[in-house]
């Protein structure tokens, strides 16, 4: 059993909190896009994380049209993940990341479920990930959820469809038995 996996909305405080895990136990290329500098957790790129995430504060309607969780596990951040609209608020793009300490416990799987109530919520009839093929967590969770997968053109890419708000049979949100 996952235990409770929740998602909060990103604030300062809970912006410190996913920095410090970031930070602790990922690397910056899992967890942002990008940002110039040397490679590490220089100051550059913890101020570039926090304005990533400042950015994204007014959530799916504001300017980004994208929004961004804390993922909490029995009361601990772990990881983030987010939604963002492509093209019109009835199709949302999701991604996410996890500690590496927390990987392989089914808490991505129950983030994801979590995560597509937060979409069937804001009106979306379709969610979208994109992965690769050798990301067997990352597959394994979307298949867990019902995704449709698809594979990229000519690429190591695999393109998922969900349905928010589609029950997955023998689940519930939180990731308890159903």
């Amino acid at each position: 059993m996952v235990g409770r996996v929740e998602l909060r909305q990103v604030d300062e405080v809970t912006l410190e909190g996913l920095l410090a895990v970031a930070v602790e136990d990922a690397e910056p290329e899992e967890v942002m896009p990008p940002a110039a500098g040397p490679p590490g957790w220089t100051a550059l790129r913890r101020e570039a994380f926090r304005a990533w995430h400042r950015a994204r504060r007014p959530g799916l309607a504001g300017p980004l049209r994208e929004s961004t969780f804390a993922i909490v596990h029995e009361g601990e951040t772990v990881g983030s993940a987010r939604l963002a609209v492509r093209g019109s608020r009835e199709v949302l793009e999701t991604g996410m990341w996890l500690a590496r300490s927390q990987r392989g416990r089914g808490i991505g799987s129950a983030a994801l479920r979590v995560l597509l109530g937060e979409a069937a919520r804001a009106g979306a009839q379709t969610v979208v990930a994109d992965t690769t093929v050798h990301n067997a967590a990352a597959l394994a969770a979307l298949r867990g959820n019902g995704a449709t997968l698809a594979p990229g053109e000519g690429t190591a890419d695999v393109h998922a469809e969900l349905r928010p708000g589609t029950p997955v049979r023998g689940r519930s949100v939180g990731g308890r038995p159903g």
